[in-house]
């Protein structure tokens, strides 16, 4: 069942408004026709189940019921990504929007091999939200996760301060155990912001102010994994042990 998402204000007692290009995605490219049955969400985890009654300039759709269960994740979480290389970011947008991150903030670290002036920077934040929505939509999340503006390394840690945990992959970390057991002490509810370095890792400096900012560094096991890699496995495993 194909999922769109509205505003608030598009949603009456008994029926939903759809505007804009979905519209045009549901008359030309799916060729919906009246009758069938959608799914519509506010972006606030609240999910209509509804039947097209008219197609015109707007999606007219009749409210037939709605869905008490929620399909986010019982804790918010946050990816700090570095900035890779090629498309990369990409791929990590929208895996990890599918596990259930809520939001991805791209990070300028001292060894991203990519630089992006402000004007690139713009056109590719608009393009990755637009990944984040279609992952949404497909994933059939409650919530449209975003794509923050990109961020210094220092910048990224002063936001990460205000959630309760910070998870900082780091080769110098302790062993398994020790991961295991920060993972055991998260609880329901929590915040968490999960920093990925570049291709080239982190710099010792970087390392030390993720220490000084209380990050807990863990370890992601004996095999090395690439940038893109790293936070999927990370959120795959809270989305394990926090999935209900």
């Amino acid at each position: 069942m194909y999922r769109f998402f509205v505003n608030e204000n598009q949603i009456g007692d008994e029926s939903i408004t759809i505007e804009g290009s979905d519209v045009n995605h549901i008359k030309n490219v799916l060729r919906m026709k009246q009758g069938e049955t959608i799914l519509v969400s506010d972006g606030n985890d609240n999910e209509y189940v509804c039947e097209i009654e008219e197609i015109s300039d707007t999606v007219t759709a009749k409210i037939v019921d709605m869905n008490k269960q929620s399909r986010e994740l019982p804790i918010k979480v946050t990816l700090f990504q570095a900035l890779p290389k090629s498309d990369k970011m990409e791929t990590v947008i929208q895996k990890m929007i599918e596990l259930g991150a809520v939001e991805i903030v791209p990070v300028k670290t001292s060894r991203c091999i990519v630089k992006l002036d402000d004007k690139k920077a713009t056109k590719k934040v608009a393009r990755w939200n637009e990944i984040a929505k279609s992952a949404a939509k497909q994933s059939k999340r409650g919530i449209i996760p975003t794509v923050s503006d990109v961020m210094t390394y220092d910048q990224a840690l002063e936001k990460a301060k205000e959630m309760d945990t910070i998870l900082f992959p780091y080769e110098g970390a302790e062993d398994i155990d020790h991961t295991r057991e920060i993972f055991g002490k998260i609880d329901k509810g929590a915040s968490i912001a999960i920093f990925i370095g570049p291709e080239g890792g982190f710099s010792v400096e970087e390392v030390k102010k993720a220490e000084d900012a209380s990050a807990k560094e863990i370890t992601l096991g004996n095999r090395i994994l690439r940038t893109e890699t790293a936070g999927m496995m990370i959120m795959s495993v809270l989305m394990y042990l926090f999935e209900e």
